[in-house]
């Protein structure tokens, strides 16, 4: 039975905004059937009559006290922490532009930059990270393989002549330092490294 129904999730990870010490996660609905099949898919599928029987397959996605208790104290303060990162996403901007692509949101979307990722012309990649790592500057790559080339979606549908532009994106990301609390005189020094880096 496929879920259907209103229904919004918010996920929250380390790596997510907002951001707890483990793994947590929310999921808002309005329709009842569809909340009571989600709480069983948070418990290994449990049915709620029976704990013992798994009415589906499911996952181990319960909150746990301790995380919730981060998030409480996070979600106070969450709204700074969005506009604290809008404002390092826009800085990198200003001082990335001509030399990467930088990411934008469309006129009517925000985004809580749970990472800012750039994309550099082929081959410039992996020459930025050493350059940055030697200077004590992280990168991540978070997307060196795209969907299709997992093994998880190996039987799923490709369009015809395939997804040429996600092979591309893959090869050209590496995402920078991004939090709420990047000092303007750390990101100015993570620009000028990249700028230096890319010019040569």
């Amino acid at each position: 039975m496929a879920i259907t129904g209103k229904l919004t999730a918010l996920m929250v990870s380390r790596e997510k905004r907002p951001g707890c010490y483990g793994d947590g996660g929310a999921v808002f609905t309005d329709d009842d059937a569809l909340a009571a099949r989600v709480k069983s898919l948070r418990v290994h599928g449990e049915n709620a009559g029976d704990k013992y029987d798994a009415l589906h397959i499911g996952i181990t996605g319960r909150l746990d006290s301790i995380q919730a208790a981060v998030l409480i104290e996070k979600l106070k303060i969450f709204a700074d922490e969005i506009v604290a990162r809008q404002a390092v996403a826009a800085r990198y901007a200003e001082g990335l532009a001509g030399v990467a692509t930088t990411p934008r949101t469309g006129n009517e979307s925000t985004s809580v930059w749970a990472q800012y990722t750039i994309r550099l012309e082929p081959g410039r990649r992996d020459a930025l990270g050493a350059a940055l790592k030697a200077q004590g500057i992280p990168t991540a790559i978070y997307y060196a393989k795209p969907l299709h080339r997992q093994a998880a979606y190996r039987d799923c549908p490709v369009a015809d002549g395939g997804v040429p532009v996600s092979d591309r994106l893959a090869g050209e990301v590496i995402s920078l330092p991004m939090h709420a609390y990047l000092e303007p005189a750390v990101q100015d020094r993570v620009i000028e490294a990249v700028r230096r880096a890319l010019a040569g």
